[in-house]
């Protein structure tokens, strides 16, 4: 599992899809989570403001496969 390191003790989740390189712009962000495509911590999330603490694991169905990581 990749790790993803933040500044802050919490990033948005559209923010953290883009920093992670899963999401291209903000715009893509939206549409995966529209797609119901992102968990948080195991839990569907579709809110792109999200606040997403360090800790947490978010995991991404892309067409290409899944793809998890976790905040620090």
């Amino acid at each position: 599992m990749d790790v993803v390191h933040v500044r802050d003790e919490v990033i948005r989740l559209g923010q953290l899809l883009k920093l992670a390189g899963v999401a291209d712009s903000g715009a893509q962000a939206r549409t995966l989570l529209e797609d119901d495509a992102v968990t948080v911590d195991g839990e569907p999330e579709n809110r792109r403001g999200r606040q997403v603490p360090r800790g947490a694991v978010v995991e991404v169905d892309l067409p290409t496969g899944k793809v998890a990581f976790t905040v620090e």
